[in-house]
């Protein structure tokens, strides 16, 4: 995982904000319509959003120096919460512009060729939200991730509005516009909030996802077949990289050597189901009671 190639998919972010911005913007001013609008303003976040993400990606790929010796990769999760708070202000934005709207309807122009480019924009957004799901996912990045999460509630929002400003047109029911409008602004709250949630716990510490905890699990069972024992088991995500801390016991008459031996095993088979995790194992004599001891962290 390199900056380079994490930072051509935030720049193809960038480029399909500044593409739809500009597609969207131009439908809203063929029509006139507020959910067009609204659409158009979630670009604007978009952009935002994907600048930011250029920036935290480019942290975030820096090594280990003096001062941050566990690496940079929490700055994913800074992004990722800025996204979620500009969905949210994007969603007030739009609520402003519609509630008027909603009181004193407005008929709308040109409803044919300002849906065909939102059309455009929204196949556009389609794509780069794929690419950028599958790379986020390739690459455990939780801003490709967010980015491309946020992307596909934008094509979502987008058909919505398509469909609704389509049924203006046919019925004449020029509150639609504004109603639907506030619906796509409550629909990009919830994902605000999602995302405001998930960089939460990351920046908590939250620990490792239920089904890389099992596969953990999985390695350390195979090992107490053979009469190895563990405790004192932490995880937890930072971004891109995961962290693990064991305890691990063998019999009090093994030499250094083997259980030295045995660790390096263990922290292999580990990374082996878990790639881009960091291994810390700690060796413990099996006869001694204490050793049995789980701490807290303040112990």
């Amino acid at each position: 995982m390199t900056t380079v190639s994490l930072k051509r998919f935030a720049w193809l972010s960038i480029a399909a904000a500044l593409a739809t911005i500009g597609l969207k913007g131009w439908a809203w001013l063929l029509t006139g319509s507020v959910g067009l609008l609204s659409d158009a303003l979630e670009s604007l976040v978009n952009l935002a959003g994907a600048s930011m993400a250029l920036a935290m990606l480019s942290l975030a790929a820096q090594p280990e120096d003096r001062n941050h010796t566990f690496g940079h990769s929490k700055a994913e999760y800074f992004s990722s919460a800025f996204e979620g708070l500009l969905i949210i202000v994007a969603a007030g934005a739009i609520a402003y512009a519609a509630i008027p709207r909603l009181l004193s309807p407005q008929a709308l122009d040109a409803v044919d060729i300002g849906l065909a480019v939102s059309g455009v924009a929204t196949v556009v957004n389609l794509v780069v939200a794929r690419i950028l799901l599958t790379a986020g996912k390739r690459y455990a990045s939780i801003t490709l991730e967010a980015d491309g999460h946020h992307l596909m509630t934008d094509v979502w929002t987008s058909v919505g509005v398509i469909v609704g400003v389509g049924a203006v047109a046919l019925t004449g029911w020029l509150w639609l516009d504004p109603l639907l409008a506030l619906v796509v602004a409550g629909n990009i709250v919830w994902t605000g909030v999602q995302l405001l949630r998930r960089s939460a716990d990351g920046l908590m510490d939250v620990a490792l996802p239920p089904d890389e905890r099992a596969a953990l699990a999985a390695v350390l069972e195979r090992y107490r077949q053979q009469g190895i024992d563990f405790h004192a088991l932490r995880t937890r995500q930072s971004g891109a990289r995961s962290f693990v801390e064991l305890h691990v016991l063998v019999p009090g008459l093994w030499t250094v050597q083997r259980g030295h031996d045995l660790l390096e095993q263990i922290e292999g088979d580990i990374r082996a189901v878990l790639p881009r995790t960091s291994v810390l194992t700690h060796l413990e004599p099996l006869d001694d009671p204490a050793a049995h001891d789980d701490h807290g962290l303040d112990a």
